[in-house]
């Protein structure tokens, strides 16, 4: 392991919060003391033990849809992420297209290479170790990883929920696997819940926002709603199109928000100009008023001196 990485303090403005290096692990370190490397390694076994024995479930379920023992070995040495796996394994039991499933586990599965977009910064391994390290990026490690405080804890974090995860789900896919036939109908047990019910439990801390949340809701509705009229797989791809329609939706609405507050803008400036008017109106009127007066005072001073020059005359005559 490298040595603890500590963050500079931010020279920014006062009262800012400090900002950590690029890639580093969110808040600045004093914002978020240090954690012993005990803890942090505690939180992973634990993460790492309760999801690994899950892979039980996964050998069951898979030997129960007819893959062979290799088959269902191989998916979980080389796929190595549960969601795709039971997506797969489910869409060949409801009697899927090979390949639709494969569509859809791939799709699935793809949100891992977003999680290493961020975990490559935060990690920031040797180039010599990351394409290994890239097997080991899925949800758990992921969810262990970001929290935590240091590059060095973060480190500890994701080796040790990566290994622990990796080889006990292994070696419970080889066990479930081995045992399906001990337990009869695989059906009736409900173990292929169990991993989707795990990932459930780590994904829904992470749904914190409003767009979040209406995401994920659209897209389990979109599911459930096409799993009965179409072939098995195709509903998981299409809930998907969750993520831009709801997009869509919000950046119309912030448009009308948008929209109606210029709206109401341009009346309020019509409004104003309408009343600045009037007082023009009002003081040309008035103008106008004071001009005539003055003109009329005017007319009969000059018409007072006319009568006063004519009385003038007459008496010098």
């Amino acid at each position: 392991m490298a040595e603890q990485t500590t963050f500079p303090e931010s020279t920014g403005t006062p009262g800012a919060l400090p900002a950590g290096p690029p890639g580093g692990p969110g808040p600045a370190a004093e914002e978020r003391p240090d954690k012993p490397d005990a803890a942090v390694v505690r939180d992973a076994l634990g993460v790492g033990v309760a999801v690994g024995l899950s892979g039980f479930a996964f050998g069951v379920t898979s030997a129960g849809s007819g893959l062979s023992l290799l088959q269902t070995c191989v998916l979980s040495l080389l796929v190595f992420t549960g969601a795709s796996q039971f997506a797969l394994v489910g869409a060949l039991a409801a009697g899927g297209n090979p390949y639709t499933a494969a569509a859809g586990a791939f799709f699935l599965g793809i949100r891992n290479a977003f999680y290493g977009l961020r975990l490559s910064q935060l990690l920031d391994l040797p180039r010599a170790v990351r394409p290994f390290a890239a097997h080991w990026v899925i949800d758990e490690s992921t969810a262990v990883t970001l929290p935590q405080p240091t590059r060095r804890a973060a480190r500890i974090g994701f080796t040790v929920t990566g290994l622990t995860l990796y080889v006990l789900w292994n070696l419970t896919t080889l066990v479930g696997a081995l045992g399906a036939e001990a337990l009869g109908d695989t059906d009736a047990w409900g173990l292929d819940a169990a991993s989707p019910a795990v990932f459930l439990a780590l994904l829904a801390p992470m749904l914190r926002s409003t767009v979040e949340r209406v995401t994920a809701a659209l897209a389990v509705v979109l599911a459930l709603t096409l799993l009965p009229v179409l072939p098995a797989g195709v509903p998981v791809l299409l809930s998907a199109l969750a993520a831009p329609v709801v997009l869509f939706l919000m950046g119309r609405a912030k448009g009308s928000s948008a929209g109606a507050g210029a709206g109401a803008g341009g009346d309020q400036g019509r409004g104003d100009s309408g009343g600045h008017g009037n007082r023009e109106s009002r003081r040309a009127d008035d103008d106008r008023e004071d001009y005539g007066a003055d003109e009329y005072r005017r007319t009969d001073e000059d018409r007072g001196n006319v009568a006063e020059r004519k009385k003038r005359g007459e008496r010098s005559v």
